[in-house]
């Protein structure tokens, strides 16, 4: 059997596949990221998922694609964490971005596109992903993702800068104030999932006018950064996956029809379709 993984900052999702391609099982684990997680941590996670230990033994392959693997260094922590726990594995860790690619594709060059807790682009011909820009994180980048707009509402909830319901209701909410935040944000190794959190609170007032402006904005710099910088954009459909994507699709679908944008597939959930791709593209073994 084999077993591929799809992991964002905020959770992982496992597919384990017999040796007809069938699904034998599906599980769910916090996302793993490299940059916050430990060897140990992903191994004690591992350990406490029933579904998984259950199979682990009978496991021969392994294709994990997480968020913060992209660099030889950084997947080696989550590499030894699988090979710990997975025995009798072969394993592949490999950047979500790629799984994106792989979960987009539809036969054709796409430029693919992540919109979730964090967000970043590469252009795919089928087998090879290519970044222009680097995804920067949630400090410096991560345009249009959850992190993205929680900090600018939370941002403007203790400038008192929100509409007069929101700010209320913000209270109502979260009951937070001033020294927590400092602490969740500054303090807490996690601050981008902590950040996206809030993005139910804007899902509850995503027909206020300040949220469909501020969503507006950030989609416009997220495809002016992240889509038009590649040469012949024009020329190729443009996908999405990711939860803030999938939330906000009509506003998506607007600001990429204002920059002549083809649209792609728009998926809230990849896993599906990176196993599909496992199975029609890379021809995987399954033991």
């Amino acid at each position: 059997m084999i077993a591929i993984a799809e992991s964002g900052s905020t959770k992982c999702d496992w597919v384990v596949l017999d040796g007809k391609a069938e699904v034998v099982l599906t599980a769910k684990t916090i996302g793993f990221n490299p940059y916050f997680h430990s060897e140990q941590y992903i191994l004690d996670t591992l350990n406490a998922t029933s579904e998984l230990v259950g199979v682990k033994s009978e496991i021969t392959a392994i294709y994990f694609y997480g968020a913060g693997c992209s660099s030889t260094q950084l997947n080696t922590i989550v590499k030894k964490a699988l090979s710990r726990f997975f025995v009798e594995a072969e394993i592949s860790v490999d950047h979500d971005l790629v799984a994106a690619a792989y979960s987009l594709y539809e036969g054709e060059p796409v430029i693919a596109c992540i919109i979730g807790t964090g967000s970043n682009s590469c252009f795919f011909d089928g087998k090879n992903a290519v970044e222009l820009v680097p995804a920067l994180g949630f400090i410096l980048g991560d345009e249009a993702s959850g992190s993205y707009f929680g900090k600018k509402v939370l941002a403007d909830y203790f400038y008192k800068r929100l509409p007069f319901e929101m700010q209320e209701d913000f209270i109502n909410w979260f009951k937070i104030d001033w020294s927590q935040t400092v602490q969740n944000v500054y303090q807490n190794p996690h601050a981008n999932v902590y950040l996206a959190s809030f993005m139910k609170f804007i899902a509850a007032h995503k027909s206020n006018p300040y949220v469909i402006e501020m969503v507006k904005e950030g989609m416009a710099r997220f495809i002016d950064i992240h889509v038009a910088n590649f040469s012949n954009y024009h020329h190729y459909k443009v996908g999405f996956v990711g939860t803030i994507a999938f939330l906000f699709e009509d506003i998506l679908r607007e600001e990429l029809a204002k920059r002549d944008c083809q649209l792609g597939r728009i998926i809230k959930n990849p896993v599906e379709h990176l196993v599909r791709y496992h199975i029609d593209y890379k021809n995987v073994v399954v033991a």
